[in-house]
């Protein structure tokens, strides 16, 4: 016990970098297990993933991925218009940040869209890549 109390200092470092860390992954959205801009790129070029944003509609007209669908999170369920027919159709989530399109993923995913990823880090990290918007 005398260890914890002389060395307090350590454990509340350790767990503030911890805290900071979690926050990080959290924010970018990676805790979700998505894909990077570059990453994105080769799932729609190579296996035609569809892209669904999830903002909504005044965000999604500030700019968006060319040929995204926009689907806004809240309306994402089995009678969402704009998914793919098929649920094997790889399916690329966006949103601004990534924390919305974790979510929308999750959903997806129960509804069959056993493909859907998220985009890490959102149109932030899209346009940090120097990639094409459209508006």
């Amino acid at each position: 016990m005398s260890y914890l109390a002389d060395n307090w200092y350590w454990i509340v470092a350790a767990a503030a970098s911890g805290g900071g860390l979690l926050w990080l992954q959290l924010r970018e959205g990676a805790a979700s297990g998505g894909v990077s801009p570059q990453e994105a790129v080769l799932l729609i070029n190579r296996e035609k993933a569809v892209v669904v944003d999830v903002c909504e509609p005044t965000e999604f007209a500030g700019g968006h991925i060319k040929g995204a669908r926009n689907i806004p999170a809240a309306q994402i369920g089995a009678d969402a218009k704009g998914l793919p027919s098929n649920k094997q159709t790889p399916v690329v989530v966006v949103c601004a940040s990534g924390i919305r399109a974790g979510k929308a993923a999750q959903a997806l995913k129960k509804l069959g869209y056993e493909k859907a990823q998220v985009l890490n880090g959102g149109m932030k990290a899209w346009r940090e890549a120097n990639l094409p918007v459209e508006k």
